[in-house]
């Protein structure tokens, strides 16, 4: 199948399982939206074999024409220590942490810009299945600070960790910052008690936790390097925006 043919079918067959039928966009832009949309809202529960496999297929081959990066290819900044901006999901590392919410199963919102989103997207659906299955047994929403592991489906990397990062709602507090530093923390924990041998870090409750990004990234570099003092784990910082980018270079080279 072409990824033409492998986009129509998904679409069809998530339009059919909500009893919807929808005319199919002519241009490839607004059919990959579309499909986004489904994928988003899409509650977790069993599905085909079939659809699994064109999925995997198509998500697999959307990665790779975007283009996938290797930590392997990647020069550090300090021993141990990356900075890379570009698109957290076309990274193959041991793990990307994704900046999650206290329900833990991904962005339902349509086509959203935030990283949890994109992480759920391009992964596939079985990843809000192994996120359910998770909750379910915890029985409670994920408290802030905490961090959960899940294989990473069609990602590049092999583990995605969700972490729920503090909501700042109004002035910065010192719990806030306590909280963030426990997000990273509980992942670098999850990725050695898991044998993991690197991970990548987006900047957690930055955007829309509003958490300031100059301070976030203080409170990652330092725990980060606090952290490797006792283990051995590579750890790339991923950023997005040239801004984010600036403040950890400058963190980064101030050593």
């Amino acid at each position: 199948m072409t990824q033409a043919e492998r986009r129509k079918f998904l679409i069809d067959y998530l339009l059919s399982e909500r009893s919807e039928t929808a005319e199919l966009p002519k241009d490839e832009y607004n059919q990959k939206r579309l499909l986004r949309s489904l994928f988003n809202i899409r509650m977790p529960k069993e599905i085909s074999g079939e659809f699994i496999k064109i999925q995997d297929e198509y998500l697999r081959e959307e990665t790779s024409r975007k283009g996938i990066t290797d930590i392997a290819d990647l020069v550090p900044v300090q021993k141990g220590i990356y900075l890379w901006q570009g698109d957290i999901t076309t990274l193959k590392c041991d793990a990307v942490v994704n900046a999650a919410n206290s329900q833990m199963l991904g962005c339902f919102c349509l086509c959203h810009g935030c990283i949890d989103n994109a992480i759920h997207t391009y992964s596939g659906v079985q990843l809000r299945n192994a996120c359910y299955e998770i909750m379910k047994k915890q029985g409670h929403e994920e408290r802030t600070g905490q961090a959960k592991i899940t294989p990473a489906i069609n990602l590049p990397c092999k583990f995605v960790i969700h972490t729920v990062g503090p909501i700042v709602g109004g002035r910065l507090t010192e719990s806030d910052c306590e909280l963030l530093k426990s997000c990273y923390l509980s992942c670098l924990n999850e990725a050695v008690n898991n044998n993991l041998k690197s991970i990548a870090f987006c900047c957690i409750s930055t955007g829309e936790f509003h958490f300031p990004n100059d301070i976030a990234a203080q409170i990652a570099v330092d725990t980060v390097k606090e952290y490797q003092k006792q283990h051995e784990i590579e750890v790339i910082f991923n950023v997005f925006k040239d801004y984010d980018y600036e403040l950890y270079r400058e963190l980064l080279s101030a050593d």
